[in-house]
């Protein structure tokens, strides 16, 4: 299997399976001298970690990161950081049932029509499992970010929408997110979440969620026109997330609503600033960032591996019917926001080292 790295001056290359002993990445293109500590990585997986609550899967994992390279005396020496997530808690005999049937909504089919082997054991490389080790590389990449851009840089993102509960855009309030399980900033969302989610878990089945993210103290000239506009590598990272299905950028697909009125951003001069009276972009236009906050969200599907029995085919390309067994999020999108968050990061990253190298500034 191929294309297991992502990147281009920042790269990151992930390994390990669901069930295997191990995942992990290896981290090419960090600056030196940034200073890099376990806890910096640890508290973003801590977010990331399955079992935190009843809306998640109960697969125990503490997710601990060890730092094996590229780290001398508490700072990025500017050479490969390898990074180690140890499994814990795997259950390999919740897919006996399974391992001959593809799961329908599940990459089962294509894996073993395309490489003739698939993993059977919770998805194998197909898993979110993977995702422990984005969230890893994508800490670094905030990390960096923090001490190049200062303290007016922030990424933060947020679930605001889970099945077909919306949150208000209006009631946006950062200091709400942490504070409940579902990553939601509109804390009189929280109840609602909590009743879909709990009526969804009862029934056997699962749904989707839309996650928005927002990122703060981005300097203008990011990206670069034609084919490699930050825009467009917003979304390949994103889509590159498991279970994601569309990405928007700003207004997304409410721009074909809009008339051109309503669609531009209009400018005024302010002292030496030019300000946007609004930001249907996004914060990128022509592909390069425009000092704006950079506005992105993307959907993520319905959990695929679900109580309830489906149709589906063998290996034998037999007609037979699925229930699957073992610990599943029944809205995975919920666990999907820190690993948005560490996507985003890492292309950041990237575009500004891309930045400085060609222009300098």
């Amino acid at each position: 299997m191929s294309f297991n790295t992502f990147g281009k001056l920042f790269r990151f290359t992930t390994w390990g399976e669901s069930h295997g002993p191990a995942l992990g990445c290896v981290v090419d293109g960090c600056p030196p001298n940034i200073p890099l500590k376990d806890s910096d990585i640890q508290k973003e997986l801590n977010r990331r970690r399955p079992g935190q609550s009843k809306f998640v899967t109960q697969r125990k994992e503490s997710d601990t990161v060890h730092i094996l390279s590229g780290i001398f005396e508490g700072k990025t020496t500017g050479t490969p950081i390898s990074l180690v997530i140890y499994n814990e808690d795997q259950k390999s005999k919740d897919y006996g049932d399974i391992k001959d049937k593809f799961r329908p909504g599940h990459a089962d089919f294509t894996y073993f029509k395309k490489y003739g082997i698939r993993d059977y054991r919770g998805g194998g490389r197909s898993s979110a499992r993977e995702t422990a080790a984005r969230v890893a590389a994508g800490a670094i990449a905030r990390k960096v970010l923090e001490v190049k851009l200062g303290k007016k840089f922030n990424i933060v993102g947020a679930v605001t929408q889970v099945g077909p509960v919306f949150s208000n855009p209006d009631n946006w309030d950062d200091k709400q997110i942490n504070k409940n399980p579902f990553f939601a900033a509109d804390k009189e969302v929280v109840s609602i979440y909590e009743h879909y989610l709990m009526d969804i878990r009862k029934s056997g089945s699962s749904c989707g969620a839309m996650i928005e993210l927002r990122a703060r103290g981005i300097p203008v000239g990011l990206g670069a026109p034609i084919y490699s506009k930050l825009d467009s590598d917003i979304a390949a990272g994103l889509m590159s997330i498991n279970a994601v299905k569309s990405v928007n950028i700003g207004a997304g697909t409410e721009v074909a609503t809009l008339t051109g009125e309503l669609n531009s951003d209009e400018m005024r001069s302010s002292g030496k600033q030019v300000k946007f009276k609004s930001n249907k972009a996004g914060g990128i236009l022509g592909g390069i960032s425009s000092g704006q906050e950079i506005v992105c969200s993307f959907a993520v599907k319905p959990t695929s591996s679900i109580l309830n029995a489906r149709e589906t085919v063998n290996k034998k390309g037999k007609n037979t019917k699925i229930s699957v067994r073992g610990r599943h999020d029944p809205c995975v999108g919920i666990r999907a926001v820190p690993i948005g968050e560490a996507m985003l990061s890492c292309i950041l990253l990237d575009h500004y080292l891309m930045h400085k190298a060609q222009c300098g500034k």
